[in-house]
């Protein structure tokens, strides 16, 4: 930026902050968040500090005042961890109370009073604490929520979490580590007197810190844990009661909690914690909002890997001021276009942001977002940057609009935007971009999982037209891909041109391994629009075999739960689709084998019938328990309710046993079990 450039940028940056002062502390209004002032008023420090010729007494600035790890042990959680789904305004919050009073009285012809029990979401790291005869046994990580890693030594550092009980009781429970923000102050501080970068934020330094080597560094770090949740069953018959219990047996829990009759006395609540957030003595980013009684919750159950019956009603993201540098297309594996705002990198809790979503050109029209503007980001519920307003009136008259473009930018294919919506798509079906995304998600974990296989490598064989699809992977031979040029993914790097033979090998190997897959990730890879992990799942409870699912109709899909009228039309288009019929005949031609567990040639002994299992059984894992009676033509589900049969149980059951005693449901042993399915 050249001097007469700086000295137009300061006096536009101090015309602009003393209009907002005025607006805020006369006219008691706020245009923009504090976050977002701070930051306009670093930036005018940073020029006036780089030209001090342009100083003036009546600045805004001029006012008196104001490495890697190894890797740990890993444990099996008793009890999977679930996610929480957010919701960002009172309506969502509204909307989540309609779906719990529908689903309640499709399942009980009736819906009671609800009453919600509400605490702060700090922003730390989840811990899952075990207790045997009330000592502390073992600790560990959230990690993907079935496993995580044993941080025991560390945990044992923290002051906070008690090492024995109150009482001699074998005790799960699950809490939140976190840093106070006077701790975070004083180790920063110790660390500039070092000459040593500081810490971004507390939560890294606590997610670092418990996976700490050595204990002795994570008991130099302040960490502190409150405790939230039982797993164990104890009696509890409310959520309000989880806090006192917690209480009785020596944990530290939030003092700041709140039962509330209704959503209106919620959200009176979610705003008093919104406005006591900066000064509270640690970082929170949200309330969580629950159902207080735990029978519901155990009825309303749960949908993928979150609970119906709770919600994190996180608060508005923290702003920061930015420029826009440039706009570019992003073509996803769908073919929409998104347009993306490369920023001039800026920090925003405690991470650089240099990119933020502009989502599409009406969401940029109504901005009215340009190059070169100043803008105001955000992290939208604290995770996504995304641009919320433009600073107009800081412009020059050199900044540019932005126009979709008319042809594709990756592969020049022709755009167009559906009737009804605000996308554009790209109509090239085999557009690179959108190509390598969607054979990237095909091959994804949660899909055919194919180890090795990664973006880069997709990319190498699209460019040397080894494949065209997803399918043309099942075809490859080790021959086709050793003259590959190596990609920087690959580990050990190859530092020759070519693939290593045994890396192309491996490669092989891998993709053949993966030919055999689960009628529910079949469906899942397909990238149908809106089915998601938990309704392929559904679909291929079901469905039980791919045959049937892909005969199906509109009709027959709106009878299923869960499934809508939109994902209903997205499945049958995507099975109507000629493109999508070869493609399901290439896989099949190439050896791709759709698993189903449901319709082995059994009888099926068990139809209509649904169980639960809990506890450890000793002839077989709860795995194979789970195929044998999906073999045999029952349901297995994950908790219990008036629709259970059956509950399994084997040694040390958790507590759906006493859930199950409750609601009467039919209790069996392992030796009984085992002469059902004989």
């Amino acid at each position: 930026m050249g001097q007469q450039e700086a000295k137009q940028r300061i006096e536009k940056l101090k015309t602009e902050l003393n209009h907002h002062r005025y607006f805020y502390h006369v006219l008691d209004k706020q245009e923009i968040s504090d976050a977002a002032w701070d930051s306009l008023k670093h930036e005018l420090a940073s020029l006036e500090e780089q030209y001090p010729e342009f100083i003036t007494s009546d600045s805004p600035t001029q006012r008196v005042g104001g490495e890697p790890l190894e890797k740990f042990v890993k444990i099996k959680h008793p009890e999977p961890m679930l996610s929480i789904e957010d919701v960002f305004n009172f309506k969502e919050l509204q909307e989540w109370e309609d779906y719990m009073k529908d689903y309640l009285l499709k399942e009980m012809g009736v819906f009671p009073k609800f009453t919600y029990f509400c605490e702060r979401k700090i922003d730390g790291v989840d811990i899952v604490l075990i207790y045997k005869k009330g000592v502390l046994f073992n600790a560990a990580t959230r990690g993907n929520g079935l496993i995580g890693e044993d941080v025991t030594q560390n945990i044992k550092t923290i002051e906070a979490i008690p090492l024995r009980l109150e009482k001699e009781i074998d005790l799960v429970v699950r809490g939140e580590i976190f840093l106070q923000k006077k701790d975070f102050q004083k180790l920063n501080r110790e660390r500039e007197k070092r000459g040593l970068p500081t810490y971004a934020n507390p939560r890294n330094i606590a997610a670092g810190s418990i996976r700490q080597l050595d204990p002795k560094i994570t008991a130099q770090r302040f960490l502190d844990c409150y405790i939230f949740e039982i797993i164990t069953d104890l009696g509890q018959k409310t959520h309000q009661q989880v806090h006192e219990i917690l209480k009785q047996l020596g944990f530290k829990t939030d003092s700041q909690t709140k039962l509330c009759f209704d959503l209106k006395q919620v959200q009176k609540y979610y705003l008093f914690l919104n406005q006591k957030r900066l000064e509270n003595s640690f970082d929170y980013d949200g309330m969580v909002v629950m159902l207080n009684d735990i029978v519901l919750q155990k009825k309303l159950s749960f949908i993928g890997k979150s609970p119906r019956w709770m919600r994190a009603y996180k608060f508005p993201g923290e702003q920061t001021t930015t420029i826009i540098e440039d706009i570019f297309i992003q073509v996803g594996r769908t073919g929409v276009l998104t347009p993306v705002a490369k920023l001039k990198p800026v920090s925003l809790m405690g991470t650089t942001v240099s990119r933020a979503t502009l989502h599409n050109q009406d969401e940029i029209e109504r901005l009215d977002a340009r190059l070169g503007d100043s803008v105001i980001i955000e992290k939208a519920g604290d995770i996504i940057p995304a641009v919320v307003k433009v600073l107009k009136n800081l412009r020059t008259g050199k900044e540019k609009k932005f126009q979709m473009p008319t042809k594709c930018p990756i592969c020049n294919g022709p755009i167009r935007k559906k009737e009804g919506e605000v996308a554009y798509y790209c109509q090239n079906k085999n557009c690179f971009a959108s190509q390598q995304r969607k054979i990237s998600y095909f091959v994804s974990k949660r899909c055919f999982d194919i180890e090795g296989l990664g973006p880069k490598i997709i990319g190498k064989l699209l460019e040397a037209g080894l494949i065209s699809d997803a399918a043309d992977l099942f075809k490859l031979q080790k021959g086709d891909i050793i003259l590959l040029e190596s990609p920087s993914d690959i580990k050990p790097k190859v530092l020759v041109r070519g693939f290593a033979e045994k890396s192309a090998d491996n490669l092989i190997k891998a993709i053949d391994k993966s030919k055999e897959i689960e009628l529910s990730r079949f469906i899942q890879a397909l990238g149908i629009r809106h089915i998601g992990e938990q309704m392929a799942n559904d679909l291929a409870e079901y469905f039980k075999s791919f045959e049937k699912f892909s005969q199906t109709k509109k009709e027959e899909l709106l009878t299923l739960s869960d499934i809508g009228p939109i994902a209903s039309q997205s499945i049958v288009m995507w099975l109507k689709n000629k493109e999508n019929q070869k493609f399901l005949g290439k896989l099949k031609k190439y050896g791709v084998i759709i698993k189903n567990h449901y319709l082995l040639k059994a009888k099926q002994i068990l139809k209509g019938k649904s169980f639960v299992l809990t506890g450890v059984l000793t002839s077989m894992s709860r795995e194979k328990a789970k195929e044998k009676i999906q073999s045999l033509g029952g349901r297995v589900l994950n908790a219990v309710s008036t629709k259970t049969d059956f509950l399994v149980s084997g040694k040390n059951p958790g507590s759906k046993y006493n859930t199950a005693k409750s609601l009467r449901i039919n209790i069996i042993n392992e030796q009984e079990f085992l002469k059902m399915v004989r």
